[in-house]
This record gives C-alpha cells, sequence and structure tokens, in this order.
C-alpha cells in the first residue's frame, strides 16, 4: 500500500508539473443576496472582520491606514499616506488609532475617509470592495496572475468611492480580500446585510472583573506615588513597558491584556490619554500612569506580552526601592535627556534597571526586534538571518559595579534621532558615531584593568540559574525578525553578548526613541546606529576568543565591502586583553558556540534541538507522540543542510508553516526558516551585492516563530517522507519540479482551505503557545 500511495502521488507530481499552473478567474454571473436578518455587528461581523480582514488590515501598516481591530478603525476609514514612508523628506503627522483623534470629523479634518458612507453611490467602498472580491473565482489551488502585485512592493490603490469604478475597471481581480479565497457565501451576506442595515458599529465593552481591579489598583496606587524617588521610577517603567501587553494571570487562550499610558486623569477616573509623539516627549503637565484593557483583536505582529502579575509587582519593588538612593530634582523631558537615558535616570541605581530587563530580556529583545522600528528589507539589512543573544552578568558589568567608570562614560552614550533636519544629517551621525567609538576604547580599556585574565563564560549571565530569558536566539526574515527564547540551531555565524549600556541603547534608540512617523534623516540616523550597536554586540562576544585570532574571524564576518566599514566606521578590536576560555581546537567561533550550550545546557529552553543539531538516526523529541518523532527525524533530514548540497533551498521563502497530520486527525505545526547568507550585514542598502545563497540553510523549528507566514505545506504524515525526498531531489534548475511538489502539498492562497488551514496553524499556536498566539498577517504570503 505504501508503495501504491508513493506511485500515485509521483504520477499526480508529473502531471501537476506539466499543466498550466495559472489559471484566469472566472466571473460569477450571480452574487449572494444581502442578509434580511437582523446583523449585529459584535456578533455577526466582527467573527469574520477577525476571520478574513486582519490578516492584512491592522497595526502601523495595514494598506490604507485601515485598521480593523478596532473599531473605530472601520468608522476612522483610509488615507492615502502610508505610515511607513523610509524616504519621506518632511515628518508625517501622526495618524495613531485611539490618540490622535476622537471622533469621525476629526479623522476626516485629517484626510481619512469613509469606507462605510454611500454618499451618492449605490454601495459604499466597503461593499464595492468585497463584491468586486466575490465576482471573481480562482480556480482552486492555482497560482494566481503575474500582474497582481503583492508584498511590501506592491503599490496600494487607495481609492475612495467616487474613484472605485475606475480601479474595478483597471483590477478586476483585486477586489477583498485581496487575491486569496474569498468570503463564503453567508459570509458575504452577512457583511452585506450588514451594511444595507446601515452599518452600525457598537463598540466591544471590555469589563474588568474584582481580581483584575484588584491589580490595576495596586499597580496605580504604587506608580502615582507622589515622591520625587518614585516619580522617576515610574517613567522609567512607564518608557519600557508601553508597547507591552499586560496580563495578571496565566489563563491560557483566554488570558486578558492591558496596556499601560500616561493620563492626565487619576486613578478611578476616565482616562485622558497624553497624545505625545514619543513616550518621553513632555507632556506639558502633571501625569498618571493607568492601566486599561486592550479592546481590541489580538494580531501576532503586535503581541508582546508582559506578566505583570503580583509576583512581578513585588520583584519590581524589590528592585527599585531596595537601597536609600534620593533624587534631588526631575529632570525634565528636554532634548538632551531624550537622547541619554543614562543620564536622565542616573539617580535609580544601574543595578535595578539592567536587572529588571534581565528578568524580561525575552520582552525587550522582541519589542526592537519585532517593534514597529523592523518593518521592511532596509530596517533589518543590519542584522544576520540567525544569531544568538547572551548577556553580561551584572556582577562583571563595570557600568554598573564602578562608579567612576559609570560617570565617565554615560555622556558617550547619548543616542542620534532627535534631530530630524535633512541637511544635519552627516553632521549629527558623525558626532554620535565618534561618542560611541570613545566609549568603546574606554571601555576596554577599564575591561582590560579590571579583568587582566580577560572574558569569562563567567562574565555572561546565567539567569541567576532558573530564568530562561538569558539565551535567545533572533531570526530575521528578509523584511521582519523574530525573538525566541533559548539557542535554536546550529552554532551561528554570529552572537551578540549584550551588557547594560548595549541592551538599554538598543531600546532607547529602536523603540522609545523611533519615530514611525519620522522622515528620512531620522530613520537613516535610528539605522545607522543600530548597525554600531550590533557591531558592539559582536565584538564584546569576540573578547571570549583567544587574541590575535579575534580580527581574523570578525573580518569572515565582515567580507567584501563590509572590511571598508571595520577600517573607517567601527571601533577598533581589542586584540590584547587575553580570555579565560580554553581551545581544543582552531575553530574558535564553532567551539565558543558549542562551549556555550554545554555550560548552559540546563537554562538553555532549546537545549536538544533535535532537529537541527541531531544529524542521526534517533532525532526526534523523546516527550512525543511516535508518530510526532518520526516527523521530526524526516525533517532533521532537510535542517541545517547548505544550499549548495540542497537546492530546494533556493525555491523556499522565509517563513513556511508546514502541518503535519496524521490518519487520526491529529496535527502538529514546524515553522521552516530560510537562514539566509550574507558577505556582511554592514550597511543598509545593497543587500543583493552581498548575498550568497550558495550558503543558504534551513532551520526547523517545532512550533511557531514569525507574524508573517510566507507560505504553508499541508502534509499528512504518512506523506512527509515523500515530500523530503522530493526536496532533496530538486535540481536547481527544475522550477517546475517545485510548482508540482506546491501543487500537491502547498497551499496557495487561492487554496479552497486557505482559510481554514491558516486558522487552524493559529488554534494550534493557542493551544501549545497561548501568551503569544495572535492573528497572522498575509500580506507577505508568496504566489509560489
Amino acid at each position: 500500500m505504501p508503495r501504491l500511495i508513493a506511485a500515485t502521488l509521483l504520477t499526480l507530481l508529473f502531471l501537476a508539473g506539466c499543466a498550466e499552473n495559472t489559471t484566469p478567474p472566472t466571473f460569477k454571473q450571480a452574487l449572494p443576496t444581502a442578509s434580511q436578518q437582523p446583523v449585529s455587528f459584535n456578533d455577526d461581523v466582527r467573527p469574520i472582520v477577525e476571520a478574513k480582514c486582519l490578516a492584512c488590515h491592522s497595526c502601523f501598516d495595514a494598506p490604507c491606514q485601515l485598521k480593523m481591530e478596532y473599531s473605530d478603525g472601520l468608522i476612522r476609514g483610509a488615507h492615502k499616506d502610508a505610515v511607513y514612508d523610509g524616504a519621506r523628506f518632511e515628518t508625517q503627522k501622526t495618524t495613531r488609532l485611539g490618540v490622535d483623534a476622537q471622533t469621525e470629523q476629526q479623522w476626516r479634518e485629517m484626510g481619512f475617509y469613509s469606507v462605510l458612507a454611500r454618499g451618492d453611490q449605490t454601495r459604499s467602498l466597503f461593499e464595492n470592495m468585497i463584491r468586486l472580491g466575490k465576482e471573481y473565482e480562482f480556480a482552486p489551488n492555482s497560482k494566481l496572475p503575474e500582474d497582481i502585485e503583492l508584498g511590501l512592493s506592491r503599490a496600494n490603490q487607495c481609492v475612495n468611492n467616487e474613484n472605485f469604478s475606475d480601479y474595478a475597471s483597471d483590477h478586476p481581480y483585486e477586489g477583498m480580500p485581496l487575491a486569496v479565497t474569498g468570503l463564503t457565501d453567508d459570509e458575504y451576506a452577512t457583511l452585506t446585510g450588514w451594511v444595507n442595515q446601515g452599518g452600525a458599529i457598537s463598540p466591544l465593552v471590555t469589563k474588568v472583573d474584582d481580581a483584575e481591579q484588584s491589580h490595576i489598583k495596586r499597580w496605580e496606587s504604587w506608580l502615582n506615588d507622589h515622591s520625587l524617588r518614585q516619580q522617576l521610577t515610574s517613567r522609567w517603567i512607564y518608557e519600557h513597558l508601553y508597547l507591552a501587553h499586560l496580563y495578571f494571570e496565566d489563563k491560557g487562550a483566554s488570558t486578558r491584556y492591558f496596556d499601560i499610558v500616561r493620563s492626565y486623569t487619576m486613578p478611578g477616573t476616565p482616562i485622558d490619554m497624553v497624545a505625545t509623539r514619543r513616550p518621553n516627549d513632555d507632556p506639558e503637565g502633571l501625569v498618571y500612569y493607568r492601566l486599561r484593557p486592550v479592546a481590541g483583536s489580538i494580531v501576532h505582529k503586535r503581541h508582546i506580552t508582559f506578566e505583570f502579575g503580583e509576583q512581578q509587582f513585588e520583584r519590581t519593588r524589590e528592585l527599585f526601592e531596595t537601597g536609600d538612593w534620593q533624587v534631588e530634582t526631575l529632570p525634565d523631558y528636554s532634548r538632551e535627556n531624550r537622547a541619554n537615558p543614562f543620564a536622565t535616570f542616573a539617580a535609580i541605581p544601574a543595578t535595578a534597571r539592567y536587572q529588571f530587563m534581565l528578568d524580561n530580556a525575552e520582552y525587550f529583545t522582541r519589542t526592537f526586534i519585532r517593534g514597529p522600528v523592523c518593518r521592511g528589507q532596509i530596517a533589518t539589512d543590519v542584522i544576520r538571518d540567525q544569531f544568538w543573544v547572551a548577556y553580561h552578568n551584572p556582577e562583571n558589568d563595570l557600568y554598573l559595579t564602578n562608579a567612576e567608570y559609570r560617570e565617565k562614560v554615560t555622556p558617550l552614550l547619548a543616542l542620534p534621532g532627535q534631530d530630524s533636519a535633512l541637511l544635519d544629517l552627516g553632521y549629527n551621525w558623525a558626532e554620535y558615531k565618534g561618542k560611541r567609538n570613545q566609549y568603546h576604547k574606554l571601555r576596554n580599556q577599564a575591561y582590560g584593568e579590571t579583568y587582566p585574565k580577560g572574558a569569562s563564560l563567567d562574565h555572561i549571565w546565567d539567569g541567576d540559574g532558573h530564568n530562561t530569558n538569558a539565551l535567545l536566539t533572533v531570526f530575521r526574515h528578509h523584511d521582519n525578525a523574530s525573538v525566541q527564547r533559548g539557542l535554536i540551531g546550529q552554532v551561528p555565524l554570529t552572537s551578540w553578548w549584550m551588557d547594560y549600556p548595549l541592551f538599554e541603547r538598543t531600546y532607547y534608540e529602536l523603540v522609545v526613541n523611533f519615530d514611525v512617523f519620522g522622515n528620512v534623516a531620522h530613520q537613516a540616523q535610528t539605522r545607522l546606529y543600530f548597525d554600531l550597536i550590533r557591531n558592539g554586540g559582536e565584538q564584546n562576544y569576540l573578547r571570549l576568543i583567544p587574541p590575535g585570532e579575534r580580527n581574523k574571524v570578525l573580518h569572515h564576518w565582515y567580507q567584501g565591502a563590509g572590511e571598508f566599514k571595520l577600517d573607517y566606521s567601527y571601533a577598533n578590536m581589542d586584540e590584547t586583553a587575553p580570555s579565560q576560555v580554553p581551545y581544543a581546537t582552531s575553530a574558535f567561533n564553532e567551539e565558543l558556540g558549542a562551549r556555550l550550550l554545554l555550560k548552559f545546557q540546563k537554562l538553555n529552553a532549546e537545549r536538544d534541538d533535535p532537529i537541527n543539531r541531531c544529524g542521526g538516526s534517533d532525532c526526534g523529541r523523546k516527550d512525543k507522540p511516535e508518530w510526532i518523532r518520526e516527523a521530526d527525524q524526516v525533517l532533521s533530514e532537510l535542517a541545517a543542510t547548505r544550499a549548495e548540497f540542497l537546492p530546494a533551498i533556493n525555491y523556499l521563502p522565509n517563513v513556511t508553516f508546514l502541518r503535519v497530520y496524521n490518519e487520526e486527525g491529529k496535527r502538529t505545526v514546524y515553522t521552516v526558516i530560510r537562514d539566509r547568507a550574507h558577505s556582511n550585514v554592514a550597511f543598509l542598502l545593497g543587500e543583493d551585492l552581498r548575498y550568497q545563497p550558495e550558503n543558504d540553510k534551513l532551520t526547523i523549528y517545532p512550533g511557531i516563530i514569525g507574524s508573517y507566514p510566507n507560505f504553508m505545506f499541508d502534509i499528512p504524515a504518512s506523506q512527509l517522507g515523500l515530500f523530503k525526498d522530493r526536496m532533496k531531489t530538486l535540481k536547481a534548475e527544475e522550477p517546475k519540479a517545485f510548482e508540482a511538489l506546491v501543487g500537491v502539498w502547498g497551499v496557495r492562497r487561492t487554496h479552497r482551505q486557505f482559510w481554514e488551514i491558516l486558522h487552524d496553524i493559529t488554534a494550534w499556536q493557542r493551544e501549545h503557545q497561548p501568551l503569544q498566539a495572535g492573528i497572522f498577517d498575509i500580506n507577505r504570503y508568496k504566489n509560489l
């Protein structure tokens, strides 16, 4: 029987490869009739919006700024200007939903136009768009026509209702949902019925229960104490948690989330938000720190969680209330204080600040790796596709332990980005680069004097023996990035070792001080400085390599034009201080990674990684059912092999979700990550010139990594071996063979079960990773 199945599938593969895989869509003569039954927005419409609309229309990168995760977004409507625009010369006015305007009229005055109003038309823009999407039907699992533009490069057609007929004539196959299996007949009837009945939108009322109210009261009472010491502490905490989805108790999929805001009104009264451009801009008045429920839908790309219950409350008080430190006067919100958080919060013990960040290192690293700054290829061009991150032990961080050193270097830790004048870009960059490199020189000197025997693995924070935040893996997915706890995959080419000055600077540069609405000067300074931060983390890590060998490793990381950057942009590598790490081979970087895995084995959240670090015949996870262990074993044969020897990698996108299911209907999910190789990552532009595709490899993770799936495969466990074999035998110049493989197991945008499979993967994450689960974004889903 297995041979028969395999033979049948091979025949299907052959036939699929010979067939024309792009089929023009067919026109549907009749459309479903709008529902005549009363339609409720919250009960009937919202579930459809969550299922079919939020996969594109959410957060700052929602096309035409039409955000739907909050009901107010539909009322606000759309805007012709994009939020993400790295080339604009003028700083753009902020248009944050729920912050920068409160009424529909105010949004209209800011240039937003309605998608629900009919005006002189017989239909609203919303109804016209979903009607156009329903008029044409694509052949099941066919490739889309090449002239349908997709992805971040798509020029969104932000038309109003008056210009819709021109849009429909020019883009007949681009109704909504865009270029994907569309609404069911029932969904279409419900939505058109709702619009015909007036399109009324009821806000989602979020009730706070007694237990949640108790947590809120505890935090707000503490945060809003009027002592100068507490005011400074609360400002620091707010600036570090304003992006967080806070939760008090882990209730699995039913966990409730809150966020922290600045308000002009005191606890116990309605919140009046302080609507400054940045969280550390001057509120121009007395502020209170308030907690409020997250009322909208949870989308994965925006969902960065932070535990904020009783245990966190006691830990926070322990850190910031220890000692007799005093605050004489509160710092203002001047340009200088925004640029240098080390000076602004100097009165708070550095040990408390750093330890708070270490305790929650995954959250803070996610904010600057996965947050608003990291969207688009230019934003992520200065990081590797896979690298590990470790943190300095507080007991050995000189910024914490040496007051004289701290006072000397603090002025050098100021950050660029406060000035957005285009003509001052070069001057500002030279000034801040010079300060950073001077700091680096002083740092090398101080560490050399304090630790004459050199750096040791004991100088790496061990999570106090239990905190798995201590070791993280970062994946870049070409134009976005992810963070996962544990050391995942094979030893990476590069790793970061971050101390407090590096950690805090990265957070303030890429999160607090970053203005997503800023102009090209602001965004260029932000990302150029991030390049210096990355280099600082790498050079710190190389202190664990023997002197005389560090520059050899560094030059291997900065090949080609990267060597030019080593000469003129970065501080010099310290080649004199010894290392306390013993080596048995000359493969220093690989051996150092292996020693990390060995020393921190019990702490490492991914201590075994049997798929990517096995290479034998017994690679499955031992705590899983036999059919999952067998699936692990099969996939391990594709992991960690370079594209030179596995050409199929060249056909895969950056992030692929793989659903595998057995005969009993049970399923498991993997993420197949394509780690792209580069000669260096020292520049914001010109990635194609530095790309080394023959060195690409796959990391296969048993679970979900990434907010933006580029593709999905849906494979019966019994056929996984055949899928693997087909992948291993694909040649570099056989695109038709890969398309045939996709035709059998791939889930194209036109797949009849596209939404069901995507939603089931979301449901799997809610079952297994409930605190991280959210609605995925398909704006980057490929037309394979």
